[in-house]
């Protein structure tokens, strides 16, 4: 082989070996000892039991920043279920400070309203921040409704906007629109450029598509996130994300550090303050309120999905803990396996 040869044989060689050691060095986790974080390992082997038995497939501790736990299939993408609600959060932050969203504005001003029987005068009063608060008053048929939220569903102007919470699937579907036309850009357009980019997200894409909810035949789509329309409901889609345990635990710890992401404020500080606080206490038994898209207890907050599924943020334990299960599968899964888990977790910790 000539001395050209050599040298192009050696460059591909080096260029292949940087690409090696740049993909295995492209994780922007840092993993420690639970030890080294104040959590006993022989605990956390019995939580590994558990999980396993349970039927869950993956769960994270962050500490610190650090990973102190990382079991299951933590890079598989599936739906998240309601915490998407928690992701829209971060859309809102972001686009309230560049303006482009008056949280004031009433559904009237923003020229919302829905198929037949079409929204009232009243309810035409509902502002975003009763939105985002779930107090709207507008009680009509939404996309991607349980029948859970069905059982507690009050009668369309039973309540003045503001007035009443209400979990109601037509606030926040319809918040997505909102955020949509005031941007310009699809929800998952905005995710990724807004959040999954600047926190070096290694999973989410941003590729989107849509279905008919109302459809049997409909699949879920091998992508980041669909649209779910129920037509004969709303003209308003349920957005859906489909998200791996690694990626979601990033944006836990993106609001563990007040919205601040090595040095670059992603999100603002006083909007994470402010959407982490009670603004509805339906739980007193627990002491567990809502605030604007999440789940406030004390200063921790968090979301779940299905009542299963669980996105979580401690503050005062510095804490990030992600829980999953494939819930497009055919699952089993029993919901006290869940609190059980979140028991064993905490049970883990070293107190001295």
């Amino acid at each position: 082989m000539g001395s050209i040869g050599k040298i192009l044989k050696n460059s591909l060689f080096l260029f292949f070996l940087l690409s090696y050691f740049s993909s295995c060095n492209n994780s922007v986790f840092k993993y420690t000892s639970p030890e080294a974080k104040r959590f006993s390992s022989e605990k956390l082997e019995k939580l590994k039991e558990h999980l396993a038995q349970s039927g869950s497939s993956a769960l994270m501790i962050l500490v610190d920043g650090d990973v102190i736990f990382d079991w299951g299939e933590t890079k598989k993408k599936h739906t998240i279920h309601s915490i998407r609600k928690a992701l829209l959060n971060s859309l809102y932050g972001t686009a309230i400070a560049k303006g482009q969203i008056d949280t004031s504005m009433t559904l009237r001003e923003l020229g919302i309203d829905d198929i037949p029987p079409s929204l009232t005068k009243n309810e035409l009063d509902a502002r975003i921040i009763d939105l985002l608060k779930s107090r709207s008053g507008v009680y009509h048929n939404a996309a991607g409704v349980s029948k859970g939220m069905l059982l507690g569903k009050p009668e369309r102007e039973a309540h003045k906007p503001g007035e009443h919470y209400y979990y109601n699937n037509w606030d926040f579907n319809v918040l997505g629109a909102i955020i949509e036309k005031k941007t310009g850009k699809s929800i998952y357009d905005l995710f990724k450029y807004e959040i999954a980019k600047p926190l070096g997200m290694h999973d989410y894409k941003g590729k989107y598509s849509s279905i008919d909810g109302e459809s049997d035949e409909e699949e879920i789509p091998d992508n980041d996130g669909f649209y779910q329309y129920e037509r004969s409901k709303s003209k308003y889609p349920a957005y859906h994300f489909r998200m791996s345990a690694r990626d979601l635990a990033l944006y836990g710890q993106l609001y563990l550090n007040k919205g601040n992401w090595n040095g670059q404020q992603i999100i603002p500080m006083e909007w994470v303050d402010l959407s982490t606080k009670p603004y509805s206490i339906y739980d007193t038994k627990y002491g567990i309120a809502y605030g604007m898209l999440w789940y406030v207890k004390g200063k921790s907050f968090y979301h779940t999905g299905l009542g299963i599924h669980m996105l979580a943020v401690y503050p005062d334990s510095k804490m990030v803990l992600v829980h999953r299960v494939d819930t497009e599968q055919d699952f089993n899964y029993n919901k006290a396996d869940f609190y059980k888990t979140i028991g064993l977790v905490f049970d883990s910790k070293i107190n001295r």
